[in-house]
């Protein structure tokens, strides 16, 4: 899954994208690369200093990509949006995923609008808001406590009508949570994915990878490569990343060497 952040702030790659001209070259540069999915975002989640923003700024921003890539790209499209507003004119140009960080737990109307529409959603883990979520980074196991929500929320779109084969789990690594329950929550990943949903990690170029590989674009590559190298062989079956080019050749030997790979199975 290829990040495309149309924001000015977002962490990695805020301004890039701004212009739609941009966001649409940079996507299908994306596609060409590798990219299985397009992931677009109109609001900034970043550990310190996000702002929330009015659903019309994120309409504003995301609608004139969304239509122009609703033409053009072979891969699908994701929201990445909290709000059904968002979700619902995405869905219209043609996207097939809702991306939520709130795990569908922000709109009221969000599990409807998925549910009727028979989209792909994936449900994330995270505390607070896209402005404070740090804040709430306490727990007594986050392993544990990751899992139970994931389930629960997993179960309130069942409840609501979303089909159990279009739900994706995000244990939200960096959201509400320090650089230890990351690596808690990435060692444990079997545990996540044994409640039989698709698991997708986001790791690539997050805060914790730069405190443990450094902050350098090198760095950042290889940190990133490896946490989502390790996320495929643990189970995941989704990584968001930013350079994808580099994470379709990891992908592909990371899941070779699992016997994941098809076209490479150790008992073929």
């Amino acid at each position: 899954m290829g990040v495309l952040n149309v924001t000015p702030d977002s962490f990695s790659d805020g301004g890039k994208y701004l212009e739609a001209d941009c966001a649409v070259d940079h996507a299908l540069a994306m596609e060409a690369a590798g990219a299985d999915v397009i992931d677009v975002g109109g609001e900034s989640s970043r550990p310190v200093g996000a702002v929330e923003v009015p659903v019309e700024v994120e309409l504003a921003r995301v609608t004139p990509v969304l239509e122009r890539l609703g033409k053009r790209l072979k891969v699908p499209i994701s929201i990445d949006t909290r709000r059904s507003e968002v979700a619902r004119v995405a869905l219209e140009s043609g996207a097939a995923i809702i991306n939520d960080i709130t795990a569908l737990g922000h709109d009221p109307e969000m599990a409807a609008l998925a549910a009727r529409t028979k989209c792909i959603v994936v449900l994330m883990h995270m505390r607070g808001g896209p402005a404070n979520h740090i804040k709430f980074a306490h727990y007594g196991d986050v392993v544990r406590e990751v899992v139970e929500y994931l389930d629960a929320r997993a179960r309130f779109a069942l409840a609501a009508g979303v089909a159990r084969s279009r739900i994706i789990l995000d244990p939200g690594l960096g959201f509400a949570k320090t650089a230890q329950h990351n690596l808690k929550l990435l060692a444990a990943l079997p545990d996540l994915w044994a409640l039989g949903y698709p698991v997708l990690v986001g790791a690539s170029r997050k805060t914790f990878v730069s405190r443990i590989s450094g902050s350098g674009e090198r760095d950042l590559e290889f940190g990133s490569a490896a946490a989502n190298a390790l996320a495929i062989a643990a189970g995941a079956s989704i990584v968001r990343v930013h350079d994808v080019g580099a994470a379709v050749a990891i992908v592909r030997m990371a899941a070779a060497i699992a016997g994941r790979d098809q076209r490479f199975r150790r008992d073929a």
